[in-house]
């Protein structure tokens, strides 16, 4: 087959590819603020359904999402003064533990007479030397180490902020983006495509809704069970059980190996009987919330096959990590919204 235009059939494929490329180069620069927009747009999502059952209510719809967002900034500010003060306490116990060993007088010759003395036949001042240069050559990688890791949590807490402010504005804008959303469709197809997404929105945000509740009941059980058996920071780990549930399929088995782990590590008040205790609760409780009241719950909420959930979780997770496996479900149960009301209607016409 010969071409007519080579040059320009070169020029015009070149472009394009170039076109490609740059459009997936700018998604990847972009991806930290599409992230934002995504988890953002999800959760007001989550937030439509409180606002649609106040509305219901005869609550104005202003009202309604004013008093939604302050529920959900109580909660954030609540979570927050929880956990930032034991962050605290504990670095400032660690600074006070690296001060005290560092002014400690003449700890380099207690360390050398006790090493002399248990090994008699070791060349102690050698080894001193040695560690005292990896020691110094080390601190600089610490601080690095620390000056990244608070940039991240600054970043974290930057991060947090934008999706939070996004959130709102989605959620007080909703209507106005779905009439915007729909005026695109042709007027022949938009009740149709009106109907379906609204099933799609209600979908998503009832599974939010679903996974909130979970979070609510795993949080304020476990706070009560590890205040009876008087876990260290139960306040805490209570506030993890609640985030670890709203991670589909392993967030409550990861977050319940923590809170076991902790309450026999930490030193006040943990010890091995309180993590057998708290073990056996979470192996109960897990059991309990697999069988009874997850199916209860997320059945109103999508209408999702078990093995569905788990690919649809487990590919969510591989492509988009944490973001990925919250969104994946409400994106399958979209998909077979679509699949029930558009495809298989298609097909049987034809």
């Amino acid at each position: 087959m010969k071409l007519q235009y080579p040059f320009r059939t070169a020029l015009v494929a070149t472009l394009g590819v170039g076109v490609g490329i740059a459009l997936i180069t700018g998604v990847q620069s972009l991806g930290a603020v599409l992230l934002y927009v995504g988890t953002a747009l999800f959760l007001s999502l989550g937030l439509d359904p409180v606002i649609s059952f106040l509305e219901r209510r005869r609550v104005p719809r202003w009202a309604a999402v004013l008093i939604t967002v302050v529920v959900v900034l109580g909660l954030f500010a609540g979570i927050v003064a929880i956990v930032l003060p034991l962050i605290i306490n504990q670095v400032t116990l660690l600074v006070n533990q690296v001060i005290r060993i560092i002014t400690m007088p003449d700890l380099i010759g207690e360390l050398e007479t006790w090493l002399t003395d248990l090994f008699p036949n070791l060349r102690v001042q050698d080894v001193l030397d040695q560690a005292q240069k990896w020691a110094l050559s080390s601190i600089g990688d610490f601080g690095s180490q620390v000056v990244n890791v608070s940039l991240g949590a600054i970043q974290g807490l930057f991060g947090a902020f934008i999706v939070l402010i996004l959130t709102i504005y989605l959620t007080a804008s909703t209507p106005a983006l779905k009439a915007a959303v729909y005026q695109l469709v042709p007027a022949s197809r938009r009740a149709r495509f009106t109907d379906i997404a609204e099933q799609i929105i209600d979908s998503v945000g009832y599974y939010v809704m679903g996974q909130v509740t979970l979070g609510v009941i795993n949080g304020v059980l476990s706070f009560f069970f590890l205040s009876i058996i008087n876990a260290p920071f139960s306040a805490v780990l209570a506030v993890m059980a609640f985030c670890g549930s709203l991670i589909p399929l392993v967030g409550t088995l990861t977050s319940s190996a923590i809170i076991v782990i902790a309450c026999w590590l930490i030193p006040d008040g943990g010890s091995a009987t309180t993590a057998i205790i708290a073990a056996v609760y979470y192996l109960i409780y897990m059991q309990i919330e697999a069988y009874v009241i997850s199916p209860r719950i997320m059945n109103r909420a999508v209408s999702v096959p078990g093995a569905v959930v788990v690919i649809a979780a487990l590919a969510g997770g591989a492509l988009g990590g944490l973001l990925g496996a919250l969104v994946a479900i409400p994106v399958a149960a979209s998909l077979l919204i679509i699949y029930r009301q558009v495809i298989i209607p298609r097909q049987n016409e034809r």
